[in-house]
């Protein structure tokens, strides 16, 4: 049987970034809400584009990792 408690770490370790980087983003998008005294309004278009951008950042890393 193959050992693949380096795939349970990897996983893990990607959650807990990914994880923390979506923590980081909320609180940039309630601080810029608090100093503009207005409720973040987020379009249909705005969620296509941070999805087409975490799909580019993906293909970096996939890149990156393929050398």
């Amino acid at each position: 049987m193959e050992n693949t408690s380096w795939k349970k770490k990897t996983l893990l370790i990607s959650v807990g970034i990914g994880a923390l980087l979506g923590i980081v983003a909320g609180l940039i998008l309630v601080q810029r809400s608090e100093q503009t005294q207005t409720q973040p309004q987020l379009t249909a278009g705005d969620g296509v584009k941070v999805g087409l951008s975490l799909l580019g950042v993906l293909r970096l890393l996939t890149d990156l990792i393929n050398r």
